[in-house]
């Protein structure tokens, strides 16, 4: 249909750009399509379906013999799986569930449950009755509370250990958004004023590894049937009365759960891929989906069946192959397939062999002869300050970050180098205005000791704390993630030149002229002003345009910190992506 529209455009106002050119080979490829729908098994599907699909591509083909197209491409399947969450979705097109539990984890931290809702209505649809559908359920998701009989951990155990019933009632209440029941007895969901006055040293609980049901004298084995039985397995295998003949209709991309073994295959996601690409003129966005033990040669074999079938592009991932990733279907812990014991026993081997090894090495240094001895003060050369003239140029600047007025005043070398700033916030308290008068004044004095400005700019831009937000008053910054990233953009673009962090760019310059070495331009307009090039200071009166300078032009000077190793990240779609480790935050 979206063709056959195409084509009517192209009848009006006419193909694009190049089709005389391709016009051929533009409606070999629309006949294939055609002769694909004509492929379709009217058996499998609505016979009005496919009748319908069958007279749109004659329609389509029909129309662009006529007419051409107004488009060369019009359809592809997009990356649906954060907004598919927003939707409600448990499936979005072709892309399989990754788990009937998930986790997702946020961009600012945490992460929140969530349980495919067509479970229930997939077991009705088989013919399960209500009470067999109560009970598979509960197998899957657990009992979420602390009912007596089931398990070692119920309420009359808990409050026997101190804990009150109100204390009992909000564990009871983390429980359905955990990953695990040790999760719920976290010493963030108690409290440590709980946990001080049953009785626990805060010692021991703020050690790593703490176990408040270990602490109570619950085995490994008890935890962990408790952990099943009110945290639910997360997958349907060896759940009551499901007959085995039906397990294929709940597998996902991923195991489920610590005791899943079954999983769509990856070739699975690859011929769904190849039976929807024939009917797209563009690629698909999705992902295979690979478990941990996928090999090297096994990947490649992905990708030669995908270019054997006719796919235009294809994703892969591995599970467990970030440090980070967005959607986990069970914990680190559980994936790793060890008991806390069992983990604690690691770690501790761990730590004796480095405190041996570091024992070795300093029993070795203690027995090498002494170095001989240095006089420091030769040895060493203290920086020398430059001092700023007494009457200097400079220049104020006026705005309000996020209705916080900031006004900058610069002071100036002779050679319009950079030397001091003034920072004042006439509306903020006496501390806060007495600590940024005091950053002002360390970062005037590293400048007068040698510290490069791009050092400044480089360390303190996208620091993120509150006031932060909208920009008014400056004419190329419009946003900025606190007042001391705004203050060193302010700084970069004035004294740098650099514009890979302004929201608005400054004009373009005109009029450049090379000659011999020379450089003369328009920007900066105070004409000694000097622009870092690889490092080094070259008297320019503006940045020249090159590749990686437009390259960086486009990147958002407002994204936040990588939540994995802290490095800048630039928009990538609708998310972020970190240049340091590759970390996708927001995106699944």
């Amino acid at each position: 249909r979206a063709y056959a529209v195409s084509a009517e455009e192209a009848g009006k106002i006419g193909p694009f750009a190049g089709y005389a050119k391709n016009r051929e080979p533009m409606l070999k490829v629309i006949r294939k399509h055609r002769d694909a729908a004509y492929k379709i098994n009217a058996n499998q599907v609505p016979r009005e379906l496919a009748a319908a699909a069958r007279e749109d591509w004659d329609l389509a083909l029909a129309l662009g013999e006529r007419h051409g197209y107004r488009n060369s491409q019009v359809t592809v399947l997009a990356p649906t799986g954060t907004i598919g969450l927003l939707m409600d979705c448990d499936t979005t097109g072709i892309e399989p569930d990754f788990a009937l539990v998930k986790y997702k984890k946020l961009a600012g931290g945490g992460y929140f449950k969530i349980v495919n809702q067509s479970v229930p209505k997939a077991l009705k649809n088989l013919g399960y009755s209500e009470v067999q559908i109560g009970e598979i359920l509960r197998y899957v998701l657990g009992t979420l509370n602390f009912e007596e009989g089931s398990t070692a951990v119920t309420r009359s155990f808990l409050m026997s250990k101190g804990l009150t019933a109100h204390d009992v009632d909000k564990i009871e209440k983390a429980l359905p958004g955990v990953f695990e029941l040790s999760t719920a007895f976290a010493r963030y969901t108690i409290g440590d004023e709980t946990l001080k006055r049953i009785g626990i040293p805060e010692a021991e609980f703020s050690r790593a590894g703490f176990s408040f049901l270990r602490w109570a004298g619950l085995t490994d084995t008890q935890i962990a049937h408790a952990n099943e039985v009110i945290c639910g397995t997360m997958t349907v295998e060896g759940a009551p009365h499901l007959k085995p003949e039906h397990l294929p209709v709940f597998d996902c991309a991923n195991k489920c759960g610590a005791k899943g073994e079954r999983f769509i295959a990856p070739m699975g996601h690859v011929r769904m891929m190849a039976a929807a690409q024939p009917f797209l003129s563009g690629a698909i966005s999705k992902t295979v989906n690979l478990p941990s033990e996928t090999t090297v040669e096994e990947i490649e074999d992905i990708y030669l069946q995908g270019w054997k079938l006719g796919l235009k592009a294809i994703a892969l991932y591995r599970d467990g192959s970030k440090h980070s990733q967005p959607l986990a279907s069970k914990s680190d812990s559980t994936a790793k397939g060890k008991s806390d014991a069992e983990v604690e026993k690691l770690v501790a081997e761990a730590v004796a062999k480095a405190v041996a090894e570091t024992e070795a090495r300093l029993a070795k240094a203690a027995a090498a002869p002494a170095p001989a001895k240095v006089d420091l003060k030769q040895a060493t050369f203290a920086p020398v300050r430059r001092q700023l003239p007494h009457k200097r140029r400079g220049f104020t600047q006026e705005a309000a970050v996020a209705g916080h007025k900031v006004y900058i005043r610069t002071g100036e070398y002779d050679d319009g180098a950079l030397g001091e700033i003034f920072i004042d916030m006439h509306k903020e308290g006496a501390a806060y205005r007495s600590m940024m008068n005091c950053f002002a004044i360390s970062v005037s004095l590293g400048l007068q000791y040698g510290v490069p400005l791009k050092e400044f700019v480089d360390k303190f831009t996208f620091t993120r704390f509150e006031p932060s937000g909208i920009v008014n008053g400056h004419q190329n910054i419009k946003m900025a993630t606190s007042i001391v990233d705004y203050i060193f953009r302010v700084l970069g673009l004035e004294y740098l030149g650099r514009t890979d962090f302004v929201q608005v760019k400054p004009p373009k310059a005109v009029d450049l002229t090379v000659e011999k070495g020379s450089v003369e331009t328009t920007y900066p307009k105070e004409p000694a002003k000097a622009l870092a090039l690889g490092g080094e200071s070259v008297g320019v009166e503006r940045q020249l345009e090159i590749p990686l300078t437009g390259h960086l032009a486009e990147m958002m000077g407002d994204a936040p910190p990588c939540d994995s190793c802290g490095h800048t990240t630039v928009r990538n779609g609708a998310c972020y992506r970190c240049l340091n480790c590759g970390n996708s935050m927001g995106c699944s």
